[in-house]
Order: structure tokens, then sequence, then C-alpha cells
């Protein structure tokens, strides 16, 4: 028996039995916890945002450091909630939406919307929100403790959404559910393998950066939307934004920057809200960077 795996799905589901502004609240509490702690995240998070935002004020970029830490771990508290809880009572936190049209538009034209989610605020209640619009397909990988999968695949299928693996099977899934005129999710900040990407400007600094969204914008025509869920008192705002008209570009350099740019402008409406603690910048062009080595 997997002790260890039998007790997380155990605190999760403890956790997932709470009301969502009661898991917020402890969340934010255990999230000061580790601010105050320090740690692996809050060191990651000043490296990036140095790299970021050199001209910011430090003593500003330390505030945007831990209250990032805050939120992460906040963000994981709800997860729980929002997986166990029915869509009713996530849909009740649902405070407004803005710019829905640019995603119901899409799915009336018939032509598929590839929705880009970078990490910011909580990307599960986002996830769930997509799949009452239309028919959504988004890439899944099993989590390393085996006895959370049911418990996480349960809840991000809840609305109805197909998750597909993330191997060659899964990408044909994605592809035809665009053909079909379905909705797609993708996190597009992720750092692919070398075969999966290429690098363009995150921030100022090269970022190796996925094709995947590329690839399905060239062979399906779809458009593409940018999408994520703030967190704000009331419960969250999901905002959507529109993608430039570059992202369309036949030529992959010119399409990943305007990926990148695109990411900038979610982190842009809640920067302490973003996943900070992610090393996007291990690689460069010329190889890894030794960037997040401790000193």
């Amino acid at each position: 028996m997997d002790i260890k795996g039998q007790m997380a799905a155990g605190a999760l589901k403890l956790i997932g039995s709470l009301p969502l502004g009661w898991s917020r609240r402890l969340g934010k509490l255990v999230g000061y916890g580790a601010s105050a702690a320090g740690g692996k995240s809050l060191r990651i998070s000043r490296i990036n945002l140095a790299r970021c935002f050199p001209e910011m004020p430090e003593k500003e970029r330390e505030r945007l450091a831990r209250s990032s830490v805050v939120n992460t771990v906040t963000t994981g508290f709800e997860m729980a909630t929002l997986w166990r809880k029915p869509w009713s009572d996530a849909e009740d936190s649902i405070a407004r939406i803005r710019n829905q049209q640019l995603l119901t538009d899409g799915v009336e034209e018939g032509r598929g919307v590839l929705v880009l989610a970078p990490h910011i605020g909580n990307w599960e209640i986002f996830g769930q929100y997509l799949a009452t619009v239309g028919p959504t397909t988004s890439l899944y990988a099993p989590p390393k403790i085996e006895a959370l999968d049911p418990l996480i695949r349960d809840g991000r299928e809840a609305t109805g959404a197909k998750l597909v693996p993330t191997n060659v099977r899964g990408v044909r899934a994605l592809l035809k559910a665009l053909r079909d005129g379905g909705i797609v999710g993708v996190l597009p900040d992720q750092e692919p393998d070398l075969s999966g990407g290429d690098f363009a400007p995150f921030f100022g600094h090269p970022a190796l950066t996925m094709t995947l969204a590329y690839n399905l914008i060239q062979r399906t025509g779809c458009k593409v939307v940018f999408g994520f869920a703030k967190r704000v008192e009331e419960g969250f705002e999901l905002v959507l934004l529109p993608a430039e008209q570059a992202i369309y570009s036949e030529e992959v350099k010119v399409s990943l920057a305007a990926l990148n740019r695109g990411v900038e402008s979610c982190i842009a409406e809640a920067p302490e809200q973003y996943q900070w603690e992610y090393k996007r910048f291990r690689r460069a062009p010329e190889g890894k960077t030794g960037l997040y080595r401790k000193r």
C-alpha cells in the first residue's frame, strides 16, 4: 500500500470538503508561513523577478516575490475544493467574466478556439469554465502521486472536458478538436523539451518556448485567445484577452514572440498571482544557464 499516496489523497479530500472561501483562507495562512520561512520557491521567484523587472525597486520585487508564494499556495488549496465540489459551487464564485465574446464568438464561428492559459490565478476553475462554453480538450499528465490521479481527473472532467495524454496521440486529439470547431486549452508558459520548442523573448530574455501552439495554429487555422482566472475579493474574475495578429504568422519565431508577449500581457493584469517559482530560464540558446544554481 502507498501510505504517502493515501495520506496525500486524504488531505486533498479533507481540504476539498471545505467551502471555497475557507480553503482560500487556509491557503493564504499556509502561504504566509511558506513565505516567512523562505525556501526554494521564494529563492527562484526572486531570481526570475530580478531578471524580468530589473528596473523595479528591490523592496517592491521582494514584496511581489513573497506575494507570489502566498498566491501559489492559495491556488493549491483552492484546487482541492474545485476538484471536489460540484460546478454549481464554483460557478457561484465567478464574480464576472471579461471579454467573454472573444471565446463565444470563436465557438459560434466553428473555426476552433485555442485558449492559451498561463499559470496565473487559478487555472483549474478557468479550465472548468471553458468546458461549459463548448467541447473542450486539454492535455493531461498524471501526477507523480498515483493516488491523486482519479481525484484530479474527475475534477477536471466535471464540466465535460476531455483530457488527452501528452504524447503524439494527444496532439492528434487536439488537432481533431480544433478542426471540429471545439475549444483546446493549453498552458503556454511551460518549458518544453528541446525538440518541442524554440527560443523567443520573454521579458527581454530568450526563453525556450513551446511550438505546440504554433503547430496547432498553422495546421487548423484556429482562433487564438489568452485567458486566466484572477483571484478577487468576491471570488474570481475570468479574463479573456485577444492575441496579437503576429501569433498567426507562418514564421515560427514571430509567432512565438507574440505568444510570449501575450503571456506578458496576462501577467501585467495580476503579477502577484503569477507562478514566478517556475524555472523558465533554465536554458539559453547556448545551453543551460545555471541561473538557478545555489551560490
